[in-house]
């Protein structure tokens, strides 16, 4: 009997936990570059003596759909959608570089340029900075230049773009990490100025996995109820004898 308890209360809590990742994808359906988190599930047997035949549904998070999302032309000078698997270096806010696929920048009241969340962009050397009421422009290959006036454009560095090789980790704050520490600089990566990469959730696919979560959710309920009336009727015959 506590062999189906144990299947439908974890299989409910996996579910739930399933339904967090549904909605947090179905809320960033309109974030600038978002990735839609994977859900998964597997079995966990249970540890301990005489529990061996008793088995955990978990819900893991295999990580991330590496497809990329609709590019939409902006006209936006500061504004750049990565191509291809190429990712946007920031510094995240306890100091280590990330890595995201936002390209909304925008300059600080100190010059330095930043994401549209304050985030420092990094540059090969670090976080780029631009003169006082400067225009800025940047090339395909990342390449900062500022324009103050009729002056020529000044180069102010090269945004850091990485390339991963194997899939980034997603932290608590929304930003990517690699495993194995920073990633150096891809002199082959290459954006679209003028562009916004916008979030690979489709909001269809996301409504209908968040029905059949619901359902699941109901039918292990339902498993729970069965096994509480199984037992009480054991109960019962177990008294008359």
């Amino acid at each position: 009997m506590d062999r189906m308890i144990y299947t439908s209360m974890t299989g409910a809590k996996a579910t739930l936990l399933r339904q967090d990742g549904l909605t947090n994808n179905l809320a960033n359906i309109s974030t600038t570059g978002f990735r839609a988190e994977l859900q998964a599930f597997r079995a966990v047997p249970v540890q301990g003596s005489g529990a061996s035949t008793r088995v955990f549904a978990l819900e893991t998070t295999p990580g991330y759909d590496p497809t990329p999302g609709p590019v939409a032309t902006t006209g936006r000078s500061l504004d750049v959608a990565l191509k291809g698997n190429a990712w946007l270096s920031v510094q995240s806010l306890d100091g280590t570089e990330a890595y995201t696929r936002g390209g909304s920048l925008e300059v600080s009241s100190d010059g330095t340029l930043t994401t549209r969340s304050g985030l420092p962009v990094l540059g090969d050397g670090g976080p780029l900075q631009a003169p006082p009421n400067s225009e800025i422009s940047i090339g395909s290959d990342g390449t900062v230049s500022a324009t103050v006036g009729n002056a020529r454009p000044t180069p102010l560095g090269r945004l850091k773009l990485v390339t991963p090789e194997t899939p980034l980790t997603r932290g608590e704050d929304g930003l990517f990490r690699a495993a194995d520490g920073d990633l150096p600089a891809d002199a082959t990566a290459r954006l679209q100025d003028g562009a916004l990469e916008g979030s690979n959730v489709g909001a269809v696919e996301t409504m209908v996995a968040m029905i059949s979560a619901a359902r699941q959710f109901e039918a292990q309920m339902k498993l729970m109820q069965t096994a509480e009336s199984d037992e009480k009727s054991a109960a019962q015959l177990l008294s008359l004898n």
